[in-house]
């Protein structure tokens, strides 16, 4: 039986970076889609077609600046979508590939969980055997970015679904509004009901 390969979502400050820590310690394999677009830009073939499009100002010391490219890139839809055109179709195959290596594995993981900030905008749920959203209280996900760049996290929120939306399109919603052994607990049963 193959691995499932899920998708793990929520809004900002939802606390998904945490609940995919989670899930490694309950054996599940994972990867950040965040990390994958990190590794990319670093690539000639990724890095190339941005400096085609935008330039050398959004390159420092020959490497991407990402907060160049991004206050760029989501300054208007054109950009932004040009930029999600070269990177969604590349973190899905690193995906795939990551999924591959996943059901290879013995033994075989629980699941395999790929963290997406943009799961549902991507399309990525249509790849993924389930779904699962991390949802918070707005003032709980406010006060976790408080020292964060606040325009930035705005600009990124808005081209988001809202926190609500996630949830209902996700198969599993887990509330991350407790401690992490209350989140880890959840997650737990999330990926029971996965396996069965």
């Amino acid at each position: 039986m193959a691995v499932p390969l899920v998708g793990l979502t929520g809004g900002l400050g939802a606390g998904k970076s945490t609940a995919l820590g989670q899930l490694a310690q309950l054996g599940a394999a994972v990867l950040s889609a965040d990390e994958v677009v990190h590794e990319l830009y670093g690539t000639e073939q990724v890095a190339d077609a941005v400096r085609a499009r935008f330039g050398e100002e959004v390159f420092d010391g020959g490497r991407v600046d990402r907060r160049a490219l991004g206050a760029r890139a989501f300054a208007n839809d054109a950009d932004r979508q040009w930029l999600e055109q070269l990177l969604w179709p590349l973190v899905a195959e690193r995906s795939a590939q990551f999924h591959a290596q996943a059901c290879s594995h013995d033994p075989r993981p629980p699941a395999a969980v790929v963290e997406a900030p943009l799961l549902f905008e991507a399309g990525g749920e249509a790849r993924s055997s389930a779904t699962i959203a991390v949802v918070a209280d707005d003032g709980l996900r406010a006060a976790r970015i408080a020292g964060r760049d606040q325009a930035a996290l705005a600009s990124r929120e808005a081209r988001q679904l809202p926190q609500q939306r996630k949830a209902q399109l996700a198969t599993y919603v887990v509330v991350n509004d407790g401690t992490l052994a209350q989140l880890r607990e959840r997650l737990a049963d999330v990926l029971e009901q996965i396996r069965r």
